[in-house]
């Protein structure tokens, strides 16, 4: 897993959010499309795309993209 797939698979999420808007430092609750929605489909993701199953916990304490992608990189076995 690579900070660049992760951020495609992270834009997809989104629908109408260009994924140009979207970097490792961006703090994904600012983007004017979030919602708790989006925030299922992330742990959603995580799970199926990495095999990491977040907790909310997990996902309230991530800020920026990076900081997501470091939290499912470290549960990765």
């Amino acid at each position: 897993m690579n900070i660049e797939d992760f951020m495609e698979n992270f834009a997809d999420q989104f629908d109408d959010t260009d994924p140009s808007e979207i970097s490792a430092e961006t703090n994904f609750r600012d983007l004017e499309e979030w919602s708790s929605m989006i925030g299922l489909s992330l742990l959603n993701m995580s799970e199926k795309k990495y095999g990491v199953k977040l907790t909310f916990d997990e996902l309230r304490a991530a800020k920026t993209v990076q900081e997501l992608f470091d939290v499912i990189a470290s549960k990765q076995g």
